[in-house]
Protein backbone atom coordinates (compact mmCIF):
# COMPACT_ATOMS: atom_id res chain seq x y z
CA UNK A 1 0.00 0.00 0.00
CA UNK A 2 1.28 3.03 -1.15
CA UNK A 3 2.39 6.11 1.93
CA UNK A 4 0.54 8.89 1.13
CA UNK A 5 2.36 11.92 0.09
CA UNK A 6 3.05 15.20 2.19
CA UNK A 7 -0.16 17.02 -0.04
CA UNK A 8 -2.39 14.27 1.27
CA UNK A 9 -1.07 14.39 4.78
CA UNK A 10 -1.47 18.36 5.00
CA UNK A 11 -4.57 18.26 3.43
CA UNK A 12 -6.08 15.32 5.80
CA UNK A 13 -4.73 17.81 8.93
CA UNK A 14 -6.34 20.92 7.70
CA UNK A 15 -9.67 19.00 6.87
CA UNK A 16 -9.34 17.59 10.77
CA UNK A 17 -8.53 20.92 12.51
CA UNK A 18 -11.62 22.59 10.22
CA UNK A 19 -13.63 19.76 12.05
CA UNK A 20 -12.38 20.67 15.58
CA UNK A 21 -12.37 24.37 15.33
CA UNK A 22 -15.89 24.32 16.38
CA UNK A 23 -15.28 22.71 19.63
CA UNK A 24 -12.08 24.62 20.47
CA UNK A 25 -12.71 27.72 22.85
CA UNK A 26 -13.12 31.34 20.97
CA UNK A 27 -10.21 34.02 21.00
CA UNK A 28 -11.70 36.35 23.45
CA UNK A 29 -10.14 39.83 23.57
CA UNK A 30 -10.61 41.84 26.89
CA UNK A 31 -12.21 45.55 26.51
CA UNK A 32 -10.05 47.00 29.33
CA UNK A 33 -12.60 50.15 28.76
CA UNK A 34 -14.66 48.74 30.60
CA UNK A 35 -15.49 50.14 34.58
CA UNK A 36 -16.01 46.84 35.94
CA UNK A 37 -15.50 42.67 34.96
CA UNK A 38 -17.24 39.50 36.20
CA UNK A 39 -15.16 36.14 35.92
CA UNK A 40 -16.65 33.49 33.38
CA UNK A 41 -16.21 30.16 33.20
CA UNK A 42 -17.53 28.09 30.21
CA UNK A 43 -16.98 24.50 29.28
CA UNK A 44 -15.14 22.91 26.64
CA UNK A 45 -14.36 19.71 25.77
CA UNK A 46 -14.64 18.58 28.89
CA UNK A 47 -12.59 21.03 30.46
CA UNK A 48 -13.33 24.95 31.37
CA UNK A 49 -11.87 28.34 30.55
CA UNK A 50 -12.20 31.56 32.60
CA UNK A 51 -12.23 34.73 31.18
CA UNK A 52 -13.01 38.38 32.08
CA UNK A 53 -16.67 39.30 30.98
CA UNK A 54 -16.90 43.28 30.38
CA UNK A 55 -19.64 45.17 32.69
CA UNK A 56 -21.19 48.26 31.17
CA UNK A 57 -23.79 49.35 33.31
CA UNK A 58 -22.39 48.90 37.11
CA UNK A 59 -24.99 49.73 39.88
CA UNK A 60 -23.47 53.12 40.90
CA UNK A 61 -24.02 54.06 44.30
CA UNK A 62 -22.12 57.08 45.55
CA UNK A 63 -19.94 56.84 49.32
CA UNK A 64 -22.16 59.71 50.90
CA UNK A 65 -25.50 57.30 49.93
CA UNK A 66 -24.45 55.18 53.18
CA UNK A 67 -25.41 56.05 56.56
CA UNK A 68 -23.96 55.59 59.66
CA UNK A 69 -20.90 53.72 59.02
CA UNK A 70 -18.96 56.66 59.07
CA UNK A 71 -15.81 55.08 60.63
CA UNK A 72 -15.96 51.82 57.80
CA UNK A 73 -16.36 54.30 55.04
CA UNK A 74 -13.48 56.38 55.93
CA UNK A 75 -11.45 53.47 56.12
CA UNK A 76 -12.45 51.94 53.05
CA UNK A 77 -11.67 55.14 51.25
CA UNK A 78 -8.78 55.99 52.10
CA UNK A 79 -7.16 52.31 51.54
CA UNK A 80 -8.63 52.58 48.13
CA UNK A 81 -7.41 55.97 47.35
CA UNK A 82 -3.86 55.12 48.62
CA UNK A 83 -4.14 51.73 46.33
CA UNK A 84 -4.96 53.76 42.82
CA UNK A 85 -1.98 56.07 44.09
CA UNK A 86 0.44 53.89 43.79
CA UNK A 87 0.91 53.75 47.60
CA UNK A 88 0.87 50.59 49.90
CA UNK A 89 -2.52 49.80 50.68
CA UNK A 90 -4.19 46.33 52.26
CA UNK A 91 -6.77 43.61 51.15
CA UNK A 92 -9.71 44.50 53.02
CA UNK A 93 -12.41 42.38 54.78
CA UNK A 94 -15.75 43.71 55.59
CA UNK A 95 -17.66 41.71 58.13
CA UNK A 96 -20.90 41.56 60.19
CA UNK A 97 -24.62 42.06 59.70
CA UNK A 98 -26.55 41.52 56.89
CA UNK A 99 -27.92 44.76 54.67
CA UNK A 100 -25.37 47.06 56.20
CA UNK A 101 -23.82 48.22 53.48
CA UNK A 102 -20.47 46.07 53.16
CA UNK A 103 -21.16 45.27 49.18
CA UNK A 104 -22.37 49.06 48.78
CA UNK A 105 -19.43 50.25 49.93
CA UNK A 106 -17.12 48.40 47.92
CA UNK A 107 -19.34 49.57 44.93
CA UNK A 108 -18.67 53.17 46.30
CA UNK A 109 -14.90 53.11 45.95
CA UNK A 110 -15.04 52.11 42.52
CA UNK A 111 -17.68 55.44 42.00
CA UNK A 112 -14.61 57.34 43.56
CA UNK A 113 -12.03 56.47 41.89
CA UNK A 114 -13.14 55.16 38.59
CA UNK A 115 -11.48 58.36 37.26
CA UNK A 116 -8.22 57.46 38.84
CA UNK A 117 -8.10 54.11 36.92
CA UNK A 118 -9.62 51.40 39.63
CA UNK A 119 -11.23 48.78 38.00
CA UNK A 120 -13.60 46.04 39.50
CA UNK A 121 -13.54 42.42 39.38
CA UNK A 122 -16.54 40.16 40.39
CA UNK A 123 -15.43 37.05 41.35
CA UNK A 124 -17.33 33.98 42.82
CA UNK A 125 -16.56 31.85 45.47
CA UNK A 126 -16.42 28.85 43.28
CA UNK A 127 -13.57 30.20 41.16
CA UNK A 128 -11.17 31.36 43.24
CA UNK A 129 -8.76 28.96 42.23
CA UNK A 130 -8.98 30.91 39.02
CA UNK A 131 -6.81 33.94 41.24
CA UNK A 132 -3.68 33.29 39.77
CA UNK A 133 -4.83 33.51 35.92
CA UNK A 134 -6.39 36.81 36.71
CA UNK A 135 -3.65 37.92 38.45
CA UNK A 136 -1.53 37.09 35.26
CA UNK A 137 -4.08 38.33 33.30
CA UNK A 138 -3.87 41.61 34.68
CA UNK A 139 -0.33 42.43 35.84
CA UNK A 140 0.39 44.21 33.03
CA UNK A 141 -2.28 46.58 33.18
CA UNK A 142 -1.46 49.98 33.74
CA UNK A 143 -5.27 50.15 35.72
CA UNK A 144 -5.29 49.38 39.38
CA UNK A 145 -7.76 46.13 39.90
CA UNK A 146 -9.97 45.03 43.14
CA UNK A 147 -11.16 41.39 42.92
CA UNK A 148 -14.60 41.56 44.56
CA UNK A 149 -15.73 38.52 46.27
CA UNK A 150 -19.39 39.22 48.01
CA UNK A 151 -20.63 36.72 50.75
CA UNK A 152 -17.17 34.85 50.98
CA UNK A 153 -17.33 31.96 53.36
CA UNK A 154 -16.19 28.09 53.01
CA UNK A 155 -17.87 25.00 54.04
CA UNK A 156 -15.64 21.67 55.72
CA UNK A 157 -14.09 19.84 52.85
CA UNK A 158 -13.61 23.21 50.44
CA UNK A 159 -10.24 23.70 49.19
CA UNK A 160 -10.56 26.83 47.18
CA UNK A 161 -9.78 28.75 50.56
CA UNK A 162 -6.31 27.27 49.37
CA UNK A 163 -6.00 29.86 46.26
CA UNK A 164 -7.05 32.17 48.41
CA UNK A 165 -4.48 32.43 50.82
CA UNK A 166 -1.77 31.96 48.30
CA UNK A 167 -2.99 35.15 46.73
CA UNK A 168 -2.94 37.33 49.65
CA UNK A 169 0.20 35.99 51.62
CA UNK A 170 1.63 32.66 51.00
CA UNK A 171 2.46 32.41 47.11
CA UNK A 172 6.30 32.03 46.39
CA UNK A 173 5.67 34.42 43.79
CA UNK A 174 5.21 38.31 45.07
CA UNK A 175 1.64 39.69 44.48
CA UNK A 176 0.96 41.92 41.98
CA UNK A 177 1.26 45.59 43.12
CA UNK A 178 -1.84 46.90 40.97
CA UNK A 179 -4.01 44.01 42.90
CA UNK A 180 -6.26 43.99 45.65
CA UNK A 181 -8.51 41.57 47.16
CA UNK A 182 -12.04 43.38 48.79
CA UNK A 183 -14.57 40.36 50.63
CA UNK A 184 -17.43 40.29 52.59
CA UNK A 185 -19.07 37.95 54.68
CA UNK A 186 -21.40 37.78 57.52
CA UNK A 187 -19.28 36.16 59.55
CA UNK A 188 -15.59 37.42 60.71
CA UNK A 189 -13.80 33.36 60.35
CA UNK A 190 -14.31 32.54 56.91
CA UNK A 191 -13.85 28.69 57.93
CA UNK A 192 -16.91 27.14 60.22
CA UNK A 193 -15.95 26.17 63.58
CA UNK A 194 -17.60 24.17 65.41
CA UNK A 195 -18.45 23.43 69.27
CA UNK A 196 -16.99 19.46 68.59
CA UNK A 197 -13.45 20.99 67.71
CA UNK A 198 -13.15 22.17 71.21
CA UNK A 199 -15.17 18.87 73.27
CA UNK A 200 -12.49 16.65 71.03
CA UNK A 201 -9.63 18.58 71.71
CA UNK A 202 -7.58 15.74 73.87
CA UNK A 203 -5.30 13.51 72.68
CA UNK A 204 -6.83 9.82 71.36
CA UNK A 205 -5.13 6.80 69.77
CA UNK A 206 -6.93 7.69 66.47
CA UNK A 207 -7.14 11.42 67.11
CA UNK A 208 -4.99 14.62 65.59
CA UNK A 209 -1.89 15.21 67.70
CA UNK A 210 -1.99 18.79 67.83
CA UNK A 211 -6.05 19.63 67.81
CA UNK A 212 -5.45 23.22 68.12
CA UNK A 213 -3.55 23.90 64.87
CA UNK A 214 -6.70 22.68 62.96
CA UNK A 215 -8.65 25.69 64.44
CA UNK A 216 -5.49 28.00 63.97
CA UNK A 217 -5.24 26.68 60.40
CA UNK A 218 -9.21 27.79 59.90
CA UNK A 219 -8.69 31.59 61.14
CA UNK A 220 -5.56 32.46 59.54
CA UNK A 221 -7.28 32.59 56.00
CA UNK A 222 -9.02 36.14 57.60
CA UNK A 223 -6.15 37.13 58.94
CA UNK A 224 -4.30 37.36 55.52
CA UNK A 225 -6.39 40.89 55.15
CA UNK A 226 -4.60 43.39 55.94
CA UNK A 227 -7.67 45.67 57.19
CA UNK A 228 -10.43 44.35 58.87
CA UNK A 229 -14.05 46.50 59.03
CA UNK A 230 -16.96 45.54 60.92
CA UNK A 231 -20.05 46.33 60.79
CA UNK A 232 -23.31 46.62 63.14
CA UNK A 233 -27.05 46.19 63.11
CA UNK A 234 -28.98 49.58 62.70
CA UNK A 235 -30.58 51.17 65.61
CA UNK A 236 -34.08 52.37 65.22
CA UNK A 237 -32.72 56.19 64.61
CA UNK A 238 -30.29 55.22 62.73
CA UNK A 239 -32.77 53.03 60.35
CA UNK A 240 -34.97 55.63 59.73
CA UNK A 241 -32.51 58.23 59.29
CA UNK A 242 -31.76 55.88 56.02
CA UNK A 243 -35.42 55.78 54.84
CA UNK A 244 -35.24 60.05 54.71
CA UNK A 245 -32.16 59.37 52.91
CA UNK A 246 -33.35 57.62 50.52
CA UNK A 247 -36.82 59.22 50.58
CA UNK A 248 -35.12 62.61 49.86
CA UNK A 249 -32.51 60.87 46.86
CA UNK A 250 -36.24 60.06 45.31
CA UNK A 251 -37.36 63.59 45.48
CA UNK A 252 -39.98 63.71 48.38
CA UNK A 253 -40.06 66.58 50.75
CA UNK A 254 -39.32 67.21 54.31
CA UNK A 255 -43.90 66.76 55.01
CA UNK A 256 -43.84 63.04 53.24
CA UNK A 257 -40.66 61.93 54.72
CA UNK A 258 -42.16 62.79 58.05
CA UNK A 259 -45.34 61.51 57.27
CA UNK A 260 -43.74 57.66 56.15
CA UNK A 261 -41.86 56.93 59.27
CA UNK A 262 -44.78 55.09 60.71
CA UNK A 263 -44.77 52.84 57.42
CA UNK A 264 -41.15 52.57 57.62
CA UNK A 265 -41.58 51.13 61.27
CA UNK A 266 -44.22 48.70 59.89
CA UNK A 267 -42.29 47.27 56.68
CA UNK A 268 -38.95 47.06 59.14
CA UNK A 269 -40.89 44.17 61.64
CA UNK A 270 -42.65 42.58 58.71
CA UNK A 271 -38.96 41.88 57.47
CA UNK A 272 -37.62 41.04 60.35
CA UNK A 273 -34.63 43.22 59.81
CA UNK A 274 -33.67 47.40 59.95
CA UNK A 275 -30.95 46.91 58.05
CA UNK A 276 -29.56 49.96 54.87
CA UNK A 277 -31.23 47.46 52.05
CA UNK A 278 -34.51 47.01 53.69
CA UNK A 279 -34.19 51.29 54.38
CA UNK A 280 -33.46 51.38 50.66
CA UNK A 281 -36.50 49.04 49.62
CA UNK A 282 -39.24 50.82 51.45
CA UNK A 283 -38.41 53.99 50.38
CA UNK A 284 -38.63 52.74 46.33
CA UNK A 285 -41.88 51.41 47.06
CA UNK A 286 -43.51 54.58 48.92
CA UNK A 287 -41.52 56.97 46.34
CA UNK A 288 -43.11 54.47 43.99
CA UNK A 289 -46.52 55.25 45.84
CA UNK A 290 -46.06 58.73 45.73
CA UNK A 291 -45.26 58.63 42.55
CA UNK A 292 -42.03 60.42 42.31
CA UNK A 293 -38.40 59.19 41.74
CA UNK A 294 -38.94 58.21 38.13
CA UNK A 295 -35.77 56.45 36.98
CA UNK A 296 -34.52 56.25 40.19
CA UNK A 297 -33.62 52.65 41.05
Amino acid sequence: MAEPRDGEVLALLQALLARLEPLLPPRREVDWTAPAFRWRKRQYLGGSLGHLEPVRRVARIEPEDLQHVDEQRAAILRNSEQFVGGLPANNVLLTGARGTGKSSLIRACLARFHAMGLRLIEVDKNDLADLPDIVALVSARPERFVVFCDDLSFEEGESSYKALKAVLDGSIAAPSDNLLIYATSNRRHLMPEYMRENLDAKYQEDGEIHPAETVEEKISLSERFGLWLSFYPFRQDDYLDIVAHWLGRFGADPAQIEAARTEALQFALQRGSRSGRVALQFARDYSGRLGIGGGRR
